[in-house]
This record gives structure tokens, C-alpha cells and sequence, in this order.
């Protein structure tokens, strides 16, 4: 899916509650919703992955989006049959999400935060 499709709605979950980003995307009419969906519940199961390793509790009511963004991943060229025995080209388009979920007490006390991120290409 291209990036310009997928930033449409990550937009709409920067810097929302992870529970918020949730219903926003469970309800939303965009494809591009699904791989958003997952890159969030990957990095929210980081997350707790991380605080457990540490022994720490952690709330997953606390979290919120901290950062989101879509990069341009590689383009498949790949050819459609046109008229008059011509080919068309046609770019299949990639995308890599990353997001980053942080605590809001984790952010309030300073830059060094226990931020976790989850990438999907």
C-alpha cells in the first residue's frame, strides 16, 4: 500500500491514547487501517515485553501514540496487458510503519522515556 494512503491515517492516531487509536482504527473505512492495527498491537506487546524484562508494571491504560510515520518502502514494477498488444506498467507501491508508544509518565519526566516502537514494512 503506498505511504500517501497510509499517512492519511496515521494522522488520525498521533498522540492518541493507545485505547483511543484503537477505536479509531477498528472503525475506520480506510484499508490501510489493518497494517496500522497490527504495527500498534505489535508495539504495545513490546512494550509490556520490555517492562516485564525490567520488572516493571506497566498499565497499557498509560500509553499513547509518541511518535508514527510511514516511509516509502521499494516499488514493484510490474505489467498489465493494454490495448492494442501493449503493456502497461503498473508500480505496486510498499510502505514501512513505524510506531513508537511511550507512558505519559514516562514522557512527563523526560526525554529519556521507556519509548518502544514496532516497525512493519
Amino acid at each position: 500500500m503506498s505511504a500517501r494512503k497510509v499517512r492519511l491515517v496515521v494522522d488520525q492516531i498521533r498522540g492518541k491514547p493507545v485505547s483511543e487509536a484503537y477505536a479509531l482504527l477498528q472503525f475506520s473505512k480506510k484499508l490501510a487501517a489493518e497494517p496500522v492495527g497490527k504495527t500498534l498491537r505489535s508495539a504495545v506487546a513490546n512494550a509490556q515485553t520490555k517492562s516485564q524484562d525490567e520488572g516493571q508494571v506497566l498499565d497499557v491504560d498509560e500509553l499513547f501514540v509518541s511518535q508514527v510515520f510511514v516511509d516509502e518502502g521499494p516499488t514493484m514494477k510490474r505489467w498489465r496487458a493494454a490495448a492494442q498488444g501493449r503493456a502497461a506498467p503498473r508500480r505496486k507501491r510498499t510502505s514501512h510503519i513505524t510506531v513508537v508508544v511511550d507512558s505519559r509518565a514516562a514522557a512527563e519526566s523526560g526525554p529519556a522515556g521507556d519509548a518502544t516502537e514496532a516497525k512493519e514494512a
